[in-house]
């Protein structure tokens, strides 16, 4: 099983024909994604490597039935293509973009919020369930399927813990990366709620880090939830000054929330495996899993 994304979702790129988007969206499809259409205004009509090209969202859910949007549009533009999609009735939207207006994507999520479809991101590496589908831009060679469900907001860590719980023999389910800016759509709770209701998910990995209070709410909902898999968190940032940002736009300290002290302390009341390296996060994962760590 899996979580959002499977070998029958139906995928539109928003940007297909820009440069970012018309890379990966050749990249997903030799995953193996099945890449149903593009969208990109004034070029609809045409086709891109056998793909065709829409002027409009409507337009190419219309004539495809896609379900699943991938965002490659420049920061400017690409609240109106979130709310886009939404609006055309795609169920889930993946905003790969980075460095949107945190007040344009305020605007953006609360328009998702009134529709049924659910917002990835933005500013977020993506989502892949290996060897069915993958929307966004996490390397294709380092994911294997298996029981471990993967949430992370570092694109660069959760490569790393994907590709080395692949390489000890312990595949994903499915890894979702939610992205670092202050406003996002799914955040760590909604994500591992959908991962305890996948049955073939034994456990999960969560690589948060400083700033916001995501991963305390998350562990509130897992110590209030019963939730019953192993949690294994890796929390980076413990060596950054308050007011500075680190990395992403939601990665500061300011008053006194969002450190990596509170949110490892708030993960290990509730019971979960707290991870100080990547190399830790495999052996922590193999122990809870009953396994040895290749």
């Amino acid at each position: 099983m899996s979580i959002l994304v499977d070998r029958g979702s139906r995928v539109v790129i928003q940007g297909m024909t820009g440069r970012e988007g018309s890379f990966h969206t050749e990249q997903m499809r030799a995953f193996g994604t099945n890449v149903v259409a593009g969208v990109s205004p004034g070029k609809g009509g045409n086709d891109q490597n056998g793909v065709p090209v829409f002027d409009t969202v409507a337009d190419a859910v219309e004539a495809t039935d896609a379900n699943v949007a991938g965002v490659f549009v420049p920061p400017a533009f690409a609240a109106d293509a979130i709310m886009e999609s939404a609006a055309a009735g795609v169920a889930l939207t993946v905003c790969i973009t980075e460095g949107i207006p945190v007040h344009d994507m305020v605007r953006a999520r609360a328009f998702v919020d009134r529709t049924s479809g659910k917002l990835l991101g933005a500013n977020c590496p993506g989502i892949v369930t290996p060897r069915q589908c993958k929307i966004g831009i996490i390397p294709n060679h380092i994911n294997e399927p298996g029981p471990v469900g993967i949430v992370g907001r570092s694109g660069t860590l959760t490569y790393e813990v994907i590709q080395g719980l692949s390489q000890a023999g312990m595949g994903q389910t499915t890894s979702v990366g939610i992205g670092g800016d202050p406003v996002l759509g799914l955040g760590f709770t909604e994500v591992l709620q959908m991962f305890a209701a996948d049955g073939d998910t034994r456990a999960v990995v969560m690589i948060g880090e400083i700033g916001g209070s995501d991963e305390e709410r998350a562990a509130q909902w897992i110590e209030s939830s019963g939730f019953d898999k192993p949690v294994i968190a890796f929390i980076s940032g413990r060596t950054a000054p308050p007011g500075k940002r680190m990395g992403h736009a939601g990665a500061i300290i300011s008053g006194g929330t969002g450190t990596a002290q509170s949110k490892i302390d708030a993960l290990t009341a509730a019971g979960a495996a707290i991870a100080d390296t990547i190399e830790d996060v495999v052996r922590l994962t193999a122990a809870r899993l009953g396994a040895p760590a290749a």
